[in-house]
């Protein structure tokens, strides 16, 4: 499902990445940590394809995205790819439901086709009766539950997540941990999540670390 190929990555005469060798399967939840600058985010990042490599390659599903102009790569990202991030990253201006339903507007896919979608996946996050409320009228755990819902809207078959409860109290990240197994168990999307979070880290079906802009 994804394979990199010698990915590196430098920010002026830092060395992040140094030459990243991945492979991760279909339906599998694999963990990346590391010590803090290691390099985790930007190799989420890159497979994420929100920034470009110095050098390597990307593959997902078969298709080379080091190869993509950036109208195709944006394409590809919203429609195959769904992210989860550390604060949400919701807009505070629209409603729960304007947020989750937002990447499947911008696919331009049916507006009824989205919508229903989105109350599925509200009601299946227990979010039913939270739909009509903005990012400041929810919880911590129940805004990222609406960012997980978002990451969900046009079926990726790739979740990226990037430290998704280091903003959560241990209740609310422990419900969110096991809602990623959920998924993965009814939906069969990959997971690829960067966490600090050992317990999180150490339920993945495999755990990376990278140091020093290696896996090791």
């Amino acid at each position: 499902m994804i394979q990199t190929s010698q990915i590196s990555k430098s920010y002026n005469n830092l060395k992040v990445l140094k030459g990243i060798d991945l492979s991760i399967s279909k339906g599998e939840i694999v963990s990346i940590v590391g010590a803090s600058g290691a390099g985790k985010t930007t190799l989420l990042q890159i497979i994420g394809t929100l920034d470009k490599p110095d050098g390597g390659k990307v593959i997902i599903d078969g298709k080379e995205l080091t190869k993509m102009k950036a109208g195709e790569l944006a394409d590809f990202r919203n429609k195959h790819i769904g992210f989860v991030f550390q604060f949400h990253q919701l807009l505070p201006e629209f409603t729960a439901f304007e947020n989750v339903c937002m990447p499947g507007w911008i696919s331009k896919k049916s507006k009824s086709e989205i919508e229903n979608r989105a109350k599925e996946l509200l009601e299946y996050l227990k979010l039913s009766d939270r739909m009509h409320h903005h990012p400041s009228e929810l919880s911590g755990g129940e805004q990222q539950r609406v960012a997980v819902a978002r990451a969900l809207i046009n079926n990726p078959s790739v979740v990226l997540a990037d430290e998704p409860s280091g903003n959560l109290d241990s209740h609310n990240a422990l419900e969110l941990h096991d809602l990623f197994f959920k998924l993965r168990e009814e939906f069969q999307q990959t997971f690829v999540i960067v966490t600090h979070n050992e317990e999180l880290a150490n339920r993945a079906d495999r755990k990376l670390t990278i140091r020093d802009g290696v896996i090791v």
